[in-house]
């Protein structure tokens, strides 16, 4: 708890940046505790909270305690960040005294366990679902399939197991309305089971049937809220949008898992939009999909050898599987994914340490620490202000549109227009078939009194789309502002044939019609 709130002492006055505008600044079913069956079906257009009806009842928490105020939001994080640690605490110090690991391990499980929770909360790696708020999504989810091994494990210990297994399936259904991360949490308790307790699948079985259909039973749960509630439809929109299809995205994710365990271990730089390149060249395919198949290949063996290890490798790549395998996302790559699978990494490494360095095991595991948590205390002053924040994006991915034209909208909402304008003309000029690009230059042009060219920016969207509404709002409102009312009434006449519930729309026309 210590490590945890020194780590994050200063990420307390971050403001909202990026998803956190529509998932929560935009969301209006948050603002209301009841009736709450609209806070827990949320369609926002903001695929963080869809289908996730715990992460929105969360936000809608904060909201009734603190409204917008920011702080809240950041303390809610870090709460439920630090429970995650003591919960890992709790699995890794019960698992290093089972039968079969208590005669090597049994003297030094609790500082093991120490290290473990430790580095895995403070490492750096985890401020992408700390320090940004909507991320929580992340870390509820991981607390939750964290509480569900937990709870399983003291049920598996005690006398009246029962009162155990009920809250782990309670936590494994509310990981379900979390993230859909979170399907593999059953099939992870079954296999911990056979390496850590009941020795065989048919004995674990045998045992705990019961507690395994029920824990099954989950996946309803996720199903509903994954097909009815169109989490996955505009997921997958999201990828087609950015023309990201199934084939081109599995074979890049070899190169993200192999950059994510390096990110484990030497955990610099960290940027949330990387614009991660898709793998086009068997150059860029082959090497590390033959390293990922390589350790997927020893996992699978130690699994059917029943080892610990082989444990750790399928929680490592079970967990990681919904989002880097072939299900395509928005992007192949962002930080917070490693969440629950970096505890598999530390883990690893802990054990590893303690068998090299007996002695000095200790000693380094607080040396590390006290550079993981450095680190972690550095890059949440990245979040200080979405300028800096994006700031820090571009100068770490130069050739990423994305953190061009985020910067450029920052700088634009801070008041600096002439660098918004240089930061959106660069992103234009990385992705010049980007409708979207071209609209936020023109708006940045309007801002900056250059209404001809805002005209040309907002002509080059509508080439690229022109069922684009909000351009032809926006082309409306320059060429109303330059005299040329027909051509303005036009623009909005179109803007309100796509989008009849166009408001602004509606009424800039209402009030150029009304001054002629």
């Amino acid at each position: 708890m210590a490590a945890g709130l020194l780590a994050y002492h200063n990420s307390f006055t971050g403001p909202f940046i990026f998803d956190d505008a529509a998932s929560i600044q935009d969301n209006l079913t948050i603002r209301h505790l009841w009736p709450i069956w609209g806070m827990l079906s949320p369609h926002t257009g903001a695929i963080t909270v869809e289908g996730r009806p715990l992460i929105n009842l969360s936000l809608a928490v904060n909201y009734a305690i603190g409204g917008y105020a920011v702080r809240g939001y950041h303390v809610f994080n870090l709460a439920v960040h630090i429970l995650a640690g003591l919960t890992l605490f709790g699995i890794v110090r019960r698992t290093l005294r089972q039968p079969r690991s208590r005669e090597r391990f049994g003297d030094a499980a609790e500082g093991l366990a120490v290290a473990a929770a430790v580095l895995w909360t403070v490492h750096p790696l985890q401020t992408e679902s700390v320090t940004y708020v909507i991320q929580r999504a992340e870390s509820i989810m991981g607390l939750c399939y964290l509480l569900t091994l937990y709870c399983f494990i003291r049920g598996a210990e005690s006398s009246r197991p029962r009162a155990w297994y009920g809250p782990c399936v309670g936590a494994c259904v509310l990981g379900m309305a979390s993230k859909e991360v979170m399907v593999s949490a059953p099939l992870m308790v079954l296999l911990y089971d056979r390496a850590f307790v009941a020795g065989t699948l048919r004995e674990a079985w045998r045992r705990r049937w019961k507690l395994y259909l029920a824990l099954a039973g989950s996946w309803i749960v996720l199903g509903y809220l994954m097909f009815f509630t169109g989490s996955v439809r505009d997921a997958l929109a999201n990828a087609q949008v950015k023309g990201i299809g199934w084939w081109a995205y599995w074979v890049t994710e070899p190169g993200v898992i192999l950059h994510y365990l390096r990110l484990c271990v030497w955990p610099q730089p960290l940027c949330l939009d990387y614009g991660w390149p898709i793998a086009t060249t068997w150059a860029s395919i082959l090497p590390p999909a033959l390293v990922v198949l390589f350790l997927l290949g020893m996992s699978v063996w130690g699994l059917k050898k029943n080892s610990a290890w082989g444990f750790l490798g399928a929680w490592f790549f079970l967990i990681l599987a919904p989002t880097s395998s072939f299900f395509p996302t928005d992007s192949p790559r962002y930080e917070h994914r490693m969440y629950l699978s970096l505890a598999a990494v530390i883990i690893f490494g802990v054990i590893g340490i303690r068998a090299l360095a007996r002695r000095q095991s200790m000693v380094i595991f607080a040396v590390v620490a006290i550079g993981f948590g450095s680190l972690t205390v550095l890059r949440n002053e990245d979040y200080r202000s979405a300028v800096a924040f994006w700031d820090d994006a571009v100068a770490k991915r130069p050739e990423n549109y994305g953190a061009h034209n985020n910067f450029g909208i920052a700088l634009q909402d801070a008041g600096r227009i002439e660098e918004a304008i240089h930061q959106l003309e660069e992103a234009v000029r990385l992705q010049p078939g980007s409708e979207v690009l071209h609209y936020n230059l023109g708006n940045a042009l309007f801002h900056g009194g250059r209404f001809e060219e805002a005209i040309d920016q907002y002509d080059d969207a509508l080439q690229l789309k022109p069922e684009f509404a909000e351009a032809h709002y926006s082309m409306g409102v320059t060429l109303a502002r330059t005299r040329r009312t027909a051509e303005a009434v036009r623009h909005y006449e179109e803007a309100l044939r796509i989008n009849p519930d166009y408001a602004e729309a509606r009424r800039a026309l209402a009030q150029l019609r009304t001054n002629q």
